[in-house]
């Protein structure tokens, strides 16, 4: 009695199949076994990237797909590289087998920092250009008072600052002005973009971006052509595609 009863509890787990009006069915929701999934590997520059490129193509068989298919290096974003298999499961997805991701450092556009902050903020996490080294001198030689007195038209403005020990002088803050941020890849370099250099009473200094995002398109370039020129040889030989 017993031995029936299992043997009927398992017979209402078999999946049968049928024919309706020349199509397949199934009496039971069936699930496919899915491929196992490789864990990519993570790091935080575009040297690794080219290290492991170059790595595997000194392998036998090392580009873990079938025949003589080509890796994937894709360029997702300005601080995202991924190196996928070219081909796919039968579920269609690809095997990500590496992924790169850059932090920049922080800094909070289009909010207010005290001069000393900004001060400091321009110093450590942007490159130097003309425009920056003007804005040096106008926020470290800021007199207490002199925000209290700027002078705006909409589009720059003026601040009294010190020019030597005991004389101020009026100076005029250009804008829109041109800077570099760290913002993606070190080794790709970083991509120049306009910003809006704005003070208020009480010494504060904000950046606000005004390129539109146009930067993150130049910076995939930048991160394309370092690429393209680290990894000439593997993409002449089309073990690599290279995509942005």
């Amino acid at each position: 009695m017993i031995k029936e009863a299992l043997q009927y509890i398992v017979g209402l787990n078999e999946v049968k199949t049928m024919i309706l009006e020349g199509r397949n069915f199934t009496d039971k929701k069936i699930y496919p076994v899915e491929e196992p999934i490789i864990v990519p590997l993570r790091i935080s520059s575009l040297a690794g990237v080219v290290q492991y490129v170059k790595e595997i193509a000194q392998t036998e068989k090392g580009w873990l797909t079938d025949g003589d298919a080509p890796l994937v290096i894709s360029i997702k974003d300005h601080c995202t590289v991924e190196i996928c298999s070219s081909i796919v499961s039968a579920e269609l997805n690809r095997q990500k087998l590496l992924l790169s991701e850059f932090t920049a450092p922080n800094f909070r556009f289009g909010e207010f920092y005290d001069a000393e902050s900004f001060n400091i903020k321009m110093q450590s996490v942007f490159l130097d250009t003309e425009d920056k080294e003007i804005i040096l001198k106008v926020v470290g030689n800021l007199k207490e008072e002199s925000v209290r007195n700027v002078g705006d038209d909409g589009v720059s403005q003026s601040v009294n600052v010190k020019v030597g020990i005991a004389t101020v002088a009026e100076v005029k803050v250009p804008n829109p002005v041109k800077l570099k941020p760290f913002r993606t890849f070190f080794e790709a370099g970083q991509p120049e973009s306009l910003f809006v250099f704005r003070m208020r009473e009480g010494g504060k200094c904000a950046l606000f971006e005004a390129d539109g995002g146009e930067w993150k398109e130049a910076a995939k370039q930048n991160i394309f052509d370092f690429l393209e020129y680290e990894l000439a040889e593997e993409i002449t030989g089309k073990q690599i595609v290279l995509m942005r």
